[in-house]
């Protein structure tokens, strides 16, 4: 199943994916635990699915062992792709957006910052980011040229390694070089301007962080998660960055 995309430009767009051809459990106090075992007979290659009620009454969340959201009605009979929207008195509200936000952090609070490359902020710190990166990416090379403008407004950046291109690749040993360096931030900027940098081999955690960035969603970089969970995919300015985090 692949990555649910967002919708664009406010228009709600659920969308039925699929009519299970397996019937049989009464609707009438049917639990959440039937549902899953429903879906997992139904469609193994979900996996192993949590299913929970939603505020829209019969609907329910799936989330599957990748982590992707769909959503069911009462009776596990029809699968729903695409985010929910709540109408609420202050607009819309991206009801599956803040579910991926939350869980966001959870998943970066468990594993917590050890071994992350971290470019402090300059006194005293308003802001942390979490950037996925990797070092050949043109944008990525970019966004770090705004580091020494985003630590002068009081925000940390924690980078964790997201080399692209997957283990064993000259991008993913070329970060592990810059981790395994006696000074990780002079590595990590030499890189990042194009020059070279020892071949090093130590103990890392950069295959851990890359699969940290799967189970957060990252598909492509910079990825970068502000203290709430959002996500910023790409590029974006300092101060624009800066300004959208109220720090402007």
């Amino acid at each position: 199943m692949s990555r649910m995309k967002k919708m664009t430009r406010g228009f709600v767009s659920l969308a039925v994916m699929s009519l299970l051809p397996v019937s049989g459990l009464a609707l009438a106090g049917e639990t959440e635990d039937a549902i899953a075992e429903k879906l997992s007979r139904s469609l193994p290659a979900l996996g192993d699915v949590t299913v929970r009620p939603t505020a829209a009454s019969g609907l329910y969340e799936v989330v599957t062992a990748k982590g992707e959201r769909v959503y069911t009605t009462e009776g596990g009979d029809f699968l729903l792709t695409g985010d929910m929207l709540q109408l609420t008195s202050g607009g819309l509200v991206n009801v599956t957006e803040a579910a991926r936000s939350a869980e966001r952090v959870s998943l970066l609070d468990e594993f917590g910052a050890d071994g992350v490359i971290s470019f402090p902020a300059n006194g005293e710190q308003k802001a942390v980011i979490s950037v996925f990166t990797d070092i050949d990416c043109p944008y990525c090379r970019k966004l770090h040229n705004e580091v020494p403008r985003l630590n002068e407004l009081g925000i940390t950046v924690h980078y964790y390694g997201f080399p692209r291109s997957g283990p064993g690749t000259p991008s993913f040993v070329k970060y592990e070089s810059v981790w395994c360096a006696d000074d990780s931030m002079a590595a990590m900027d030499a890189a990042k301007g194009g020059r070279a940098v020892e071949t090093l081999s130590c103990e890392n955690p950069v295959e851990a962080q890359y699969r940290l960035g799967h189970e957060v969603g990252v598909t492509g970089t910079p990825a970068i998660i502000l203290e709430d969970g959002k996500m910023v995919r790409g590029y974006m300015p300092a101060d624009q960055l800066a300004q959208g985090m109220g720090l402007l």
